[in-house]
């Protein structure tokens, strides 16, 4: 019993430190993204181009040195991976025009997905015993799509702010938990430590 109180105690201190770092790393990231919408979009953008030129130095790393590789594999690999790195380093040279790239290519697909969401809810209408909701999802999934098509500078912005939003949300709730925990912990070890004295 006496093992258990100390095990609780550190159980309890590191989950809080836990809620208490992604609270905060969440909040900072939300206000970054709320305050320098550009900038932040940019910085994203450079590591997505950082990203791309490691994996296409491991893409080519994986050809040279793996020895079970077939040629085509080595050859498809080394492709692969120059691919990689020429994207990486182009969007390096204009981080500006491939932040919006990226984000306009990001929201085209959401709104491709967000169709072809709708249209399988359809095709599931027959078999589905909550008709009325999944025409509903379904009709509403295919607008919002439509939507996002037709002005994705707009809904490429209201998802950042959306996402900005959030992450200050997450954090804030993060934090509280974490402080909660800690109330929760004197309260659960209480009873313990006076049962053990």
């Amino acid at each position: 019993m006496s093992e258990t109180l100390p095990t609780a105690k550190s159980l309890f201190r590191s989950v809080r430190v836990a809620l208490a770092v992604s609270g905060v790393i969440a909040l900072v990231a939300g206000l970054v993204l709320l305050i320098w919408p550009v900038k932040s979009a940019v910085i994203v953008t450079a590591i997505f181009a950082t990203y791309l030129i490691i994996g296409g130095l491991v893409y080519i790393g994986l050809a040279i040195f793996h020895n079970a590789k077939g040629g085509w594999s080595r050859v498809g690999h080394i492709v692969l991976g120059l691919v990689y790195i020429a994207a990486g380093v182009i969007a390096y040279l204009n981080l500006g025009a491939a932040a919006a790239t990226l984000a306009l290519v990001v929201v085209i697909f959401i709104g491709i997905s967000w169709i072809v969401d709708g249209v399988v809810s359809l095709s599931l209408l027959g078999s589905d015993g909550s008709r009325v909701w999944t025409l509903l999802y379904a009709l509403l999934s295919i607008i919002a799509g439509i939507i996002v098509l037709f002005s994705p500078i707009i809904a490429g912005l209201a998802f950042w702010l959306l996402l900005g939003i959030s992450l200050v949300a997450l954090g804030i709730v993060q934090i509280v938990r974490a402080i909660t925990l800690g109330r929760d912990a004197e309260t659960f070890t209480a009873p313990q430590e006076g049962a053990a004295a």
